[in-house]
């Protein structure tokens, strides 16, 4: 059954289209412009954007530290 559905998904995968071809200009490769980041910017939602990576950040950075004290809690009791 197994070696079917292999057969199967590879068999649809030959298939499937690839993006159309985007020519490359000599800006491309400069890449001094960063558009999204400077509207962003001007319309002072990048500190939005920021505060809301900072917030992700702390969340996940207190979501390890409280691990860390449940885990050396247990290897406390483990120990007694």
């Amino acid at each position: 059954m197994k070696r079917w559905l292999i057969i199967l998904f590879m068999a649809f995968s030959m298939q499937v289209m690839a993006q159309e071809k985007i020519e490359i200009t000599e800006a491309d490769y400069q890449n001094t412009r960063v558009e999204m980041a400077d509207v962003m910017r001007s319309e002072g939602k990048i500190y939005v954007l920021v505060g809301i990576i900072a917030i992700v950040f702390a969340g996940i950075v207190v979501y390890i530290i409280n691990t860390d004290k449940k885990v050396s809690r247990l290897e406390k009791l483990l120990q007694e």
